[in-house]
C-alpha cells in the first residue's frame, strides 16, 4: 500500500469465493482504496473490535442497504498497511481489474470481480454475511441484500482514469 493511498470502502464479514474448481471460500475484510483492492483474512485487529464493528455494520446495512461505501472507526490506513505485510492477504492494483459487476441472487447480492493475477485471470464472488454457523466449521448462514452499485461505479471510475 502506498503512503498516500486512502481507504474508500472497508467492508467486514465478507464471504470471498474464488470461482474455480476446488477453491476454498473464506471470510475476509474487503477494501477498496483509490489505488487498489485488498482481501484481508489475516488481521492484527483485536477480536473485540471485530465483533462490535461487524454488528454495527450489519445494522447499518439493514437500515441503509444502498450505502456500501463505508469505513469503520478504529481501523485506518496504518492498520491496513500492517495487515498487508502478511503475504496471505491478496492485493490487486486498479489496473488489474478486468471486469466488475453485481448480481442478484435469491439469497442475497454478490459483487463479482475478474482480476488479473500475473498471467492468470481470477474470478471472485463477494457477499456480505449476516449470520454465521460455527459448527462443525465456520460458514455463512444468511447473507445481506445490499446495493453494490456504488462500489462498482467507484472501481470502474478508477480503472478508466
Amino acid at each position: 500500500m502506498d503512503f498516500d493511498e486512502k481507504i474508500k470502502t472497508h467492508l467486514l464479514s465478507v464471504w470471498l469465493e474464488e470461482k474455480k474448481l476446488f477453491a476454498k471460500s473464506k471470510e475476509c475484510m474487503f477494501f477498496v482504496t483509490d489505488k487498489g483492492l485488498y482481501f484481508v483474512s489475516k488481521t492484527e485487529a483485536k477480536s473485540q473490535w471485530w465483533k462490535s464493528t461487524v454488528q454495527r455494520q450489519i445494522v447499518r446495512l439493514i437500515k441503509d442497504p444502498e450505502n456500501t461505501i463505508l469505513t469503520h472507526d478504529g481501523y485506518g490506513e496504518k492498520n491496513l498497511t500492517t495487515d498487508l505485510e502478511n503475504e496471505k492477504n491478496p492485493r490487486y492494483a486498479m489496473s488489474d481489474v478486468i471486469e466488475v459487476g453485481t448480481e442478484e441472487k435469491t439469497w442475497g447480492t454478490i459483487l463479482f470481480l475478474k482480476l488479473r493475477d500475473g498471467e492468470k485471470e481470477r474470478k471472485f464472488h463477494l457477499s456480505i454475511v449476516k449470520d454465521w454457523v460455527t459448527y462443525p466449521a465456520k460458514a455463512p448462514m444468511s447473507f445481506l441484500r445490499v446495493n453494490w452499485t456504488p462500489v462498482v461505479q467507484y472501481i470502474k471510475s478508477r480503472v478508466e482514469s
